[in-house]
């Protein structure tokens, strides 16, 4: 991997965590606290899941597609 590489990855991964830490930030909480369900469930913790399952799949995107070694 190269030196550019590595600093993009870095700026990726830290991006990534920028998006977790804001998704998970109370004022935006906030916006999914409400009466309305999804398939029966509360909003709330569909959309908790929701964006912890996308984070995953978007920083298992991220190391994947790094080279070994």
């Amino acid at each position: 991997m190269t030196r550019l590489q590595e600093h993009l990855l870095t700026q990726r991964l830290l991006a990534l965590f920028a998006a977790g830490w804001l998704l998970w930030d109370f004022p935006l909480l906030r916006l999914w606290t409400s009466d309305a369900t999804v398939f029966g469930l509360p909003l709330l913790p569909v959309a908790l899941f929701g964006a912890w399952a996308l984070l995953i799949a978007l920083l298992a995107r991220l190391m994947e597609g790094r080279p070994e070694g």
